[in-house]
């Protein structure tokens, strides 16, 4: 029996961000589970919302399944379900341009600008932040047709501040809030070549914190679970996840 599946998206996402993502995993046999994370499902907000709460919500869903699931995470929703395998068993943890955990440093200017400049909005941690286009176009659907990347935008949500804080500035959490340990199951970390927000020398420090192995698609950007070449993404996470299952045999 194929394990589930449990996807979790990013900043200012849904679980749309894997519509077509899904597809290959649920064509393998697996159930594939896309929430939405708290304050993400444009009827609720995510004011206030904290990383720990996230990855309650997604401990609490992984605890409901029938057996341990496979968690992949994209981006911030990598660092979620990094925190989250730290609180509930899962089978296999695969995280997409994960955003680090505490104690690792970026590698890119990118990330250091992008780690203060919200606070030119104030006390940004006690608001719901709202996307930037020109950051998104920018920095994470930088590989997508004009008109894909204005259809993703329209669907984006308000992020939390603290959890944005939580994750960016890590280093002022005297809770150490995304702090992590390594999982006691297979780890894969994915990066993108071109990604400048979480560049390949960032992940290989998060897969060394949990112990994993690192895959680096030259050719790709931020968007890895719908820019060109997703096929491809999905296609390595299924062979990790096969073969780890049959060494586990």
């Amino acid at each position: 029996m194929h394990a589930p599946v449990i996807m979790v998206h990013g900043a200012f996402c849904g679980g749309w961000t894997f519509d077509a993502f899904r597809a290959p995993f649920e064509t393998a046999g697996h159930r594939v589970l896309t929430p939405d994370l708290i304050g993400h499902d444009g009827a609720s907000s995510a004011t206030g919302v904290s990383m720990s709460d996230y990855a309650r919500q997604i401990s609490r869903l992984i605890e409901a399944c029938e057996s341990p699931p496979i968690l992949i995470g994209h981006s911030m929703g990598g660092l979620v379900a990094q925190m989250a395998a730290s609180r509930a068993p899962v089978s296999k943890l695969i995280l997409l341009a994960p955003s680090p955990p505490w104690g690792v440093s970026g590698a890119s200017l990118e990330e250091a600008v992008s780690a203060v400049s919200l606070y030119a909005l104030g006390p940004y941690w006690m608001q719901a932040i709202a996307p930037d286009y020109g950051v998104v176009r920018r920095y994470s659907v930088d590989r997508l047709e004009r008109a894909e990347r204005k259809a993703i935008f329209a669907r984006m949500t308000p992020e939390s501040g603290r959890a944005l804080w939580e994750t960016l500035n890590w280093w002022l959490d005297p809770f150490m809030t995304t702090n992590v340990r390594a999982p006691a199951c297979p780890v894969l970390a994915i990066a993108g070549g071109k990604d400048v927000i979480h560049p390949p020398a960032t992940v290989r420090q998060t897969a060394a914190r949990l112990g994993g192995q690192v895959e680096i698609f030259s050719e790709m950007s931020h968007w890895l679970p719908g820019e060109p070449g997703w096929e491809g993404v999905a296609e390595r996470c299924l062979a990790f996840i096969a073969a780890e299952g049959r060494a586990a045999a």
